[in-house]
């Protein structure tokens, strides 16, 4: 069978690949090893969170899936960090488990050119340095112009519990067992990484009396630009706080090398930011106590997730720990906690396009490349699904700037600095976050959908309106004077002594109105997320302006190209690992070679002062 695109895996990635190459029309195969496990979520099934939030909006200003799945599937939702500023806000949705899946292949099912398949795939074709399609385990052949892998914890998967192992995945699925070694054939250089889950609880066996609630907001959100909330905010499933205590850390102290971590069971190397209990224990030593949630799996079975407590401890030893923890002293665990390892690629061996410095039209997607989490994955999807189907079709590949996307903040420094334990992006990674808002994602991103085709003539139309609406309310704000004997009580509250007039906008500059006092005196409505969009842009504008001088600085940086077939050999003078760097990752511009770990500025100068001698602007010597 012959295909224009292939993805391999259906977790979130490659759900958002395979939708993103059929919405451009192309015949596309989605091969999965089981098809009950698309868009699974082995680990908690929440949905954003700091950061990935943001991440989602993205995916769905363009045009993906996970942010609209997302809003129909949510059990509770909420928006973090409220009371912080407007760069670090971002949704936090906990998913139904199975509704989840459920409502992502039914949207899988509308594409016409797509086709779904149970297979698990186990070797490439691959001629002349190009991809020519996959040999599955049962010796079937898929033919394709372009592949995108995206085979999350499969390549070589190892279950650890304590001190035993068993090679399977996260469901006791087979693992891929021979194609990272086909990777590792063709040049790519592999790693080991580890992640890991907590324990499930019966529900019925905890007392609640003695944790602390925590409720879904009584705000109606979605992820989504185009879907109104449809849930009863009354009706969200309630989340429980929990903390370890003393005893949790004696018991975790005493067992640690039991742990299949500390003792020694485990080569991967597990997520900095989303460590263990038993690493929190002895990373952070100080600390008396550590937070936990109880939180909902799905609304069809009562399962809870004690998140925060993942560890690969025995399973005599988890008990101890679990009934240690204050209400869950008679607490039945459902399911125990476990360690997974599995093989990944060397990020720097992807091209920011996502496709292979090495196999030609191969792209790679989530986990492979050494990313943790849903929402990492399913935007790197989308952009090697996008980009697969843009160089088919003789088209650049979309390439986001770090000023432009948390997506691009991601790419860039997977293809750029790489990673030697699972990437979780986060706030303090973007340089530019106070543009790089959940407010003003589909304002960034939705025209590169609309280019594309994943994002129809109704959804841009509707880009365009809050465009002229955010124009209206700002020339409304600016032209519509308060005067003294007009103020309403609630600026009054806040500037007793106004005694001059005062134009709507300059008054909103001050840190102590907010917009909703000034409404009344405007000349007509607006929606929600226009006051919002429009009272940040003021009272931000300073901060704002500041950061596009910064980001504009970056945008003459990256103009500077390097040429593809520059040897650094050459260039005399650079530091050698500077040197060593620079060839390994292969910089396109002299600004991602600022971003380089080891690449100082005395190397840009000296780089930049050579290309100035040796090449013209146009990169030929």
């Amino acid at each position: 069978m012959k295909y224009d695109i292939i993805v391999v895996g259906a977790g979130h990635a490659g759900c958002e690949a395979a939708y993103a190459s059929s919405k451009q029309g192309l015949k596309t195969a989605l091969i999965t090893a089981n098809i009950k496990n698309i868009a699974d979520m082995p680990c908690n099934p929440s949905i954003g969170g700091t950061a990935k939030g943001i991440v989602v909006r993205e995916i769905d200003a363009l045009g993906g899936l996970m942010g609209r799945v997302a809003d129909i599937s949510h059990l509770q939702i909420k928006m973090l960090n409220s009371g912080k500023g407007p760069a670090v806000k971002s949704l936090r949705a906990q998913g139904d488990k199975i509704k989840y899946p459920e409502n992502m292949l039914a949207e899988l099912n509308k594409l016409s050119n797509l086709d779904i398949i149970e297979a698990l795939v186990e070797d490439l074709i691959v001629d002349s340095a190009t991809i020519k399609g996959v040999i599955t385990s049962d010796e079937k052949t898929y033919i394709c112009d372009a592949l995108i892998l995206t085979t999350g914890t499969y390549l070589k998967s190892k279950i650890l519990i304590g001190d035993t192992s068993k090679n399977e995945g996260p469901h006791g699925e087979t693992s891929a067992k021979h194609l990272s070694d086909r990777l590792a054939s063709l040049g790519f250089e592999l790693q080991r990484l580890k992640t890991g889950t907590p324990q499930r609880l019966d529900p019925k066996t905890i007392d609640y009396s003695r944790l602390q609630e925590e409720k879904g907001d009584e705000t109606p959100w979605t992820f989504s630009f185009d879907l109104e909330p449809t849930y009863d905010v009354a009706k969200q499933h309630k989340c429980y706080l929990v903390y370890t205590n003393a005893k949790t850390h004696e018991i975790i102290r005493n067992n640690l090398t039991k742990s299949a971590m500390y003792g020694g069971y485990a080569e991967g190397i597990g997520p900095r930011y989303c460590p263990s209990i038993e690493d929190k224990v002895v990373r952070f030593a100080d600390k008396e106590r550590h937070q936990l949630f109880l939180e909902p799996e799905s609304a069809f079975y009562p399962d809870l997730y004690l998140q925060g407590f993942s560890t690969s401890m025995p399973i005599d030893v988890q008990e101890q720990m679990v009934h240690s923890l204050e209400g869950l002293e008679n607490a039945k665990i459902l399911k125990y906690a476990y360690a997974i390892e599995y093989d990944a690629i060397n990020p720097l061996q992807m091209n920011a396009s996502l496709e292979s410095k090495i196999v030609a039209n191969l792209y790679t997607a989530g986990q492979i490349n050494g990313t943790s989490g849903y929402e990492e994955a399913a935007c790197q999807g989308l952009i090697a699904g996008i980009n697969a189907g843009l160089k088919l079709k003789g088209k650049d590949p979309l390439i986001l700037k770090r000023n432009e996307a948390y997506i691009g903040v991601l790419i860039d420094d997977l293809v750029t600095k790489g990673t030697k334990e699972p990437y979780r992006l986060l706030t303090s990674r973007a340089e530019y976050r106070l543009i790089l808002r959940h407010d003003n994602a589909d304002l960034r991103l939705r025209e590169y959908g609309y280019k594309i085709g994943l994002i129809s003539e109704e959804q841009h139309e509707r880009l365009l309106t809050k465009r002229k609406n955010i124009e209206c309310l700002t020339e409304d704000l600016k032209n519509t004077k308060i005067h003294p004997q007009d103020i309403n009580d609630e600026i009054k509250s806040v500037i007793p002594n106004l005694n001059f007039g005062i134009s709507c906008l300059e008054l909103l500059k001050r840190p102590e109105i907010k917009i909703h006092y000034l409404i009344q005196y405007l000349k007509k409505e607006y929606p929600k997320d226009i006051y919002e969009i429009v009272e940040i842009a003021i009272k931000y504008e300073g901060y704002i302006a500041k950061t596009n001088r910064e980001v504009e600085k970056m945008l003459k940086l990256e103009s500077k190209q390097i040429p593809e077939d520059i040897d650094y050999e050459k260039v005399q003078n650079l530091a050698s690992e500077a040197r060593q760097k620079l060839q390994s990752v292969r910089p396109k511009t002299i600004a991602q070679a600022t971003r380089i770990s080891g690449v100082n500025p005395a190397d840009i100068s000296i780089l930049t002062i050579y290309l100035k001698k040796y090449y013209s602007k146009d990169g030929k010597k």
